[in-house]
């Protein structure tokens, strides 16, 4: 079997994506996502004019190879560009791997360690009192795990809070959106947000929140160490990463469970919190990470040192990734849980797929290679169009991580 084309291909049914489809000399295809979300058109270039030529000829199940060819082949190795093509290739390969030999990827990542795949959704509201009703409204669909996050006080916008609820996209066309921060408001105001959720939900639901890497090392410890009574299933980026080190002094002072990494791109950006135990959940997600072939390697390491997965889920990534994480989620040991955005209508019509949502959970369906496919004549209905994620400024202009 060979390679004998690679298409690269960009819609934007509600948002942008991007998706690599590969195909075989046998007629078999398989398909990537690529998307990079305010970054498409950088990684459409990259496939389009360094990668898909490289590939052309190749033998589609030689993932290993083709993998360590892309990353240790390019010179300059990762970075998110980089490793979102290595990963379409790589989720393209796997596709096509489980369509030549008639079954899904789980079954050659492992096979089943689970019958299904527990999620969480995201509830979010301008103040305590939205919120609460729309964790309320996630409990009715049957989700037992629910992220929360609330307007702040004197803020006039707060990162997790849309007024589309149950379809959060924050990136927004034109040029970016500036919201204004305050941590000294957001750390008074969050632990009183989930006093109120445990009061309403009682201590069965699985409760999460996100920091989005807004927090110094002290400040995230004190959020975590306020937040104990409320056991959380996670707190979620609380501080910047660059500086893996930095985790040592949150864990030093709480019990909450960490999770991190959505902004990770290969082994080494987690290596020292997986080794020291810093974290609890590795959120490294499919399509930033280099595909499978390379989450599998994390997962390993990770699961050595009593760290579970929680892959990133949010909209920014195609119905694609979300089945590729879902057969990597079910085949591992050490999974957690998988960040769950719903797409739009318009989306899942673009890309009609096998997984489902039932009671909790999801389940990836049992279609050979990811059960994902692809509507070209749909997607030629929805134009790219530009859109940036928003930038964050301290209440005195400082800028400051969004």
């Amino acid at each position: 079997m060979k390679i004998i084309a690679a298409d690269v291909l960009v819609t934007c049914p509600g948002r942008n994506f991007v998706t690599l489809r590969i195909q075989t000399e046998e007629g078999i295809y398989g398909l990537g996502d690529a998307t990079l979300n305010g970054r498409e058109m950088a990684v459409v270039s990259y496939l389009r004019e360094h990668v898909v030529p490289c590939i052309i000829g190749r033998d589609p199940f030689e993932t290993e190879d083709i993998w360590q060819y892309l990353y240790r082949g390019a010179y300059w190795r990762g970075g998110p560009v980089t490793m979102t093509a290595i990963a379409a290739v790589d989720m393209a390969l796997w596709d096509i791997k489980g369509k030549a030999l008639n079954t899904p990827v789980y079954n050659l990542l492992g096979g089943k360690s689970r019958n299904r795949v527990l999620v969480y959704g995201h509830a979010n509201g301008v103040d305590i009192a939205e919120t609460s009703d729309e964790v309320a409204k996630y409990v009715a669909l049957g989700y037992k795990a629910v992220r929360a996050q609330t307007g702040i006080p004197g803020l006039s916008s707060t990162y997790g809070v849309a007024q589309e609820k149950l379809y959060y996209e924050p990136a927004a066309t034109g040029l970016p959106p500036e919201n204004l921060w305050s941590t000294e408001q957001y750390l008074l105001h969050v632990p009183k947000l989930f006093e109120r959720l445990r009061l309403t939900f009682g201590d069965d639901l699985h409760l999460l929140h996100d920091a989005h890497h807004r927090l110094t090392p002290i400040q995230a410890a004190r959020l975590g160490k306020s937040l104990e009574p409320h056991h959380l299933f996670w707190l979620e980026d609380a501080v910047t990463a660059e500086l893996q080190e930095g985790f040592r002094i949150v864990r030093h002072h709480t019990t909450t469970p960490l999770a991190l990494g959505e902004v990770f791109n290969s082994i080494w950006d987690a290596h020292i919190l997986i080794t020291e135990q810093l974290i609890d959940y590795i959120r490294m997600t499919i399509v930033h990470s280099g595909g499978i072939t390379h989450l599998k390697k994390i997962a390993a390491l990770a699961e050595i040192y009593h760290v579970q997965t929680g892959c990133h889920g949010a909209t920014d990534l195609s119905p694609i990734s979300m089945a590729a994480a879902l057969h990597f989620d079910i085949s591992i040991h050490n999974f957690g849980i998988q960040e769950y955005m719903r797409h739009t209508k318009e989306t899942d019509d673009v890309f009609p797929h096998a997984y489902y949502f039932a009671d909790g959970y999801l389940h990836p369906g049992d279609k050979p290679g990811l059960g994902v496919d692809y509507d070209v004549k749909l997607a030629e209905r929805f134009p790219y169009a530009r859109a940036y994620l928003p930038v964050n400024r301290k209440l005195d202009g400082t800028m400051w991580n969004w």
